[in-house]
């Protein structure tokens, strides 16, 4: 396919998108399969265009002053893609399969409109009903902020020190343009531009042998951050695909006694091929029967229960530039009851001198720091590890890590601008009694 054909085939799946309210994965896929012809380098590139426009929806539009498919992708061409009005004009040639030619307006909206007099939500790009959220934790710098989290996503891999080191799985993917993350030790990263592939991880020796996961650095942080050690019994109690669970097992060498469980027993169906490739022998894995309690054995002797709550996936939308725009608040607020259930049902688990590890893939307050304080003011008996000694936890990097960080009483938020992570939040809490 053309470059000309290629945008024509984003804008006609972004229409899509818009009438039938679909997800924009589901969207790629269907087309894909009506579109047979067009190879694996097409789909990619029309992916690639369709996130970029997701991820710049609002600011493309104010550029245009047209919020369409078409205004939205020409919008996004000049503000994500960096293209001059006479290499936008030249993918709108009129030609076969192509757009038609740029309008007089276009060209002048092209050539003299700026975000600087937008207001911060289109600015950021994000949705105007979290525009008092993101004021609250970011403050002035909340479009910066917002920016970070509309740009693309690196590919993070963890490598699993249960198979293997980070020296020689680095040797062994430099193919692949790998190199090592600048905070967490365990860290690889593959840089992807604007129409590339992602590089097929899967078929790697290094994953197949369980050298190396998928997983963004913030969380690999978040997961040394909570600080298992050796010997620990350690709870995953929202452990999800496993993502987590792997990760503690590791900095636990394999020693003491890891349990991961989940209220959604779907989402603990990849855990057991997971912890299986990646030499995790330490685990038990148990999955909710019906109403009964699959801890109701546990009863104040965990040394550390890892919360890695539901939450808005605020920060992850670098990853999933639509999610954005079909949150509302509603989900917020189903959250926030989720977040405080996950936290109460914590406490009878983990024993006095314990630790409950809470995560969040958010940036919003309302489930990080003060879901916290409100935890602690139902549950006199806790206390908050002070950051500076949570982070002593990352080494030689705490120092750096400290001063790029958003700290706060409550923890630690990371942020694509600040990190250049996903946006995690971790607070740890010692039960004092």
């Amino acid at each position: 396919m053309t470059p000309q054909a290629r945008l024509s085939a984003a804008i006609e799946i972004i229409e899509t998108i818009e009438a039938q309210r679909a997800p924009a994965a589901k969207a790629l896929k269907d087309w894909g399969t009506a579109h047979r012809f067009a190879g694996s380098g097409d789909r990619a590139a029309i992916a690639g265009l369709v996130w970029d426009v997701l991820r710049r929806r609002a600011s493309s539009a104010w550029i245009m002053n047209d919020d369409t498919a078409r205004g939205r992708a020409l919008g996004m061409l000049k503000r994500e893609r960096g293209l001059a009005v006479d290499a936008i004009a030249a993918l709108c040639d009129g030609g076969r399969y192509a757009q038609e030619p740029l309008s007089e307006a276009e060209r002048a909206a092209l050539a003299t409109r700026t975000t600087d007099a937008a207001p911060p939500p289109v600015a950021g790009d994000y949705p105007d009903w979290l525009d008092p959220y993101l004021a609250q934790v970011f403050g002035e710098d909340r479009v910066a902020e917002a920016a970070g989290m509309a740009s693309r996503a690196p590919l993070d891999l963890r490598v699993n020190t249960l198979k293997g080191k980070r020296e020689k799985v680095l040797a062994a993917l430099t193919h692949l343009g790998a190199r090592e993350t600048p905070w967490s030790p365990l860290g690889l990263r593959i840089e992807l531009g604007a129409d590339a592939r992602n590089p097929g991880i899967h078929a790697e020796e290094s994953f197949i042998k369980g050298a190396i996961e998928v997983q963004d650095e913030g969380s690999q942080l978040a997961a040394l951050l909570a600080a298992a050690r050796p010997g620990e019994q350690v709870i995953d109690l929202c452990a999800g695909a496993g993502g987590k669970t792997l990760a503690l097992a590791a900095s636990m060498q394999g020693k003491g006694r890891l349990i991961a469980t989940d209220r959604d027993k779907r989402q603990l169906a990849p855990i057991h091929e997971r912890l299986s490739r990646g030499g995790v022998h330490n685990a038990e894995v148990r999955s909710p029967r019906g109403e009964e309690e699959p801890l109701a054995d546990i009863k104040a002797s965990a040394d550390l229960v890892v919360i890695d709550a539901p939450c808005t996936g605020t920060g992850t939308w670098r990853r999933n530039p639509d999610a954005k725009w079909r949150m509302r608040p509603g989900a917020l607020e189903i959250r926030l009851k989720d977040q405080a259930e996950v936290l109460d049902r914590a406490v009878r688990l983990v024993k006095v001198g314990g630790r409950i590890a809470y995560i969040t893939c958010s940036v919003l307050p309302p489930e990080n720091g003060e879901q916290v304080r409100a935890f602690l003011g139902r549950h006199a008996g806790f206390s908050i590890v002070p950051p500076d000694q949570t982070a002593a936890a990352l080494g030689d990097k705490a120092t750096a890590f400290a001063g790029a960080a958003l700290r706060s009483p409550e923890g630690w938020l990371m942020t694509p601008r600040r990190t250049g992570t996903d946006g995690f939040f971790v607070s740890i809490l010692r039960r004092e009694r």
